[in-house]
């Protein structure tokens, strides 16, 4: 099968489109022909070395897959032969959706949401689990709640904003000024343009903040919480100094990574499927340009999600 791999750390062009053999499924998995995958910020970051999930190169970077199912060992059973599927398989231990075919447990895979395109189903399991089990399992966000979403537009971003608005929040949300029309049609309330203004002014007691960024972001962030408010963070979850103050200043620090959840991705489906929720693709590209698409999500201009087609 074809498959992206790379045998050394670098930038993009360090991405090649090699033949590889074909993965077989184990007891508990199935077999599952790509239609689409997509790219996330993590994928970056393991192929330039800053997040050596996968230890020592070569590897087939990606986590997001939604195809249909062409094998299934005997054992499972849950899934059939011709099901359309969609999931975060095995994150973050190698899954390899960068590729043809993948094998993964089949629990880790739910039915492809009805009214979906398989591009428009790989751009939601690793943003849209992100989001929904940061702001659901992690800050416990309740309707009427206020919440600041930073880097809004972005992959996880936007999804997070739907996801808050069918919660019954009250969402803020930062990005860029040509990123807020978009964002408005998705629900945000409130828009604050990062590049000519300071989200912290005038803006305190919010109940939640969701922090994709880090750095002094996320320190500038406990200011606008209110007391016992929970600051989800993506970028700093193993810093026990910024845990310590953001706990000594009376806020909640909540440490998140994402992980594969059938359940999780049942409740993404239900919000797809009745209309709260729709990852948006800017991108549609070959997944031979694997390397470009990697450009294109260093530029952080990007609406939504960058999806690679086998």
């Amino acid at each position: 099968m074809r498959a992206i791999t790379q045998r050394s750390i670098g930038g993009p062009s360090v991405l090649e489109s090699v033949e590889i053999e074909r993965p077989v499924p184990t007891v508990t998995e199935v077999l599952v022909r790509v239609h689409a995958t997509s790219v996330n910020p993590v994928d970056a970051y393991v192929r330039a070395g800053a997040f050596p999930l996968l230890g020592e190169p070569p590897f087939v970077l990606g986590w997001d897959v939604s195809g249909v199912v062409e094998e299934v060992v005997p054992g499972v059973t849950d899934l059939r032969v011709g099901d359309e599927v969609y999931g975060m398989p095995l994150f973050p231990r190698q899954a390899g959706t960068y590729a043809e075919y993948v094998a993964a447990p089949s629990r880790q895979f739910a039915r492809k949401p009805k009214g979906l395109s398989h591009a428009e189903a790989a751009a939601l399991p690793l943003a849209g689990l992100t989001a929904w089990q940061a702001l659901v399992d992690g800050a416990k966000l309740q309707a009427g709640q206020r919440v600041l979403i930073h880097a809004a537009g972005g992959g996880v971003g936007h999804l997070a904003v739907q996801i808050a608005k069918a919660l019954g929040a009250e969402v803020y949300a930062t990005a860029s000024a040509e990123k807020h029309d978009f964002l408005r049609e998705l629900g945000a309330d409130h828009l604050i343009d990062h590049r000519t203004a300071d989200f912290t002014d005038g803006l305190t007691g919010l109940d939640v903040v969701l922090d994709g960024i880090g750095g002094d972001v996320a320190e500038r962030s406990l200011g606008v919480l209110r007391d016992g408010g929970a600051l989800v963070t993506l970028v700093r979850s193993s810093d026990r100094e910024f845990a310590e103050r953001t706990a000594a200043a009376g806020r909640r620090f909540v440490p998140f990574t994402a992980e594969p959840d059938r359940v999780g991705l049942a409740a993404l489906t239900d919000l797809v499927e009745t209309g709260r929720l729709r990852p948006h693709v800017e991108h549609r590209l070959p997944l031979a340009d694997a390397a470009k698409a990697h450009e294109l999500i260093a530029t952080g201009r990007t609406k939504g999600k960058i999806v690679l087609i086998p």
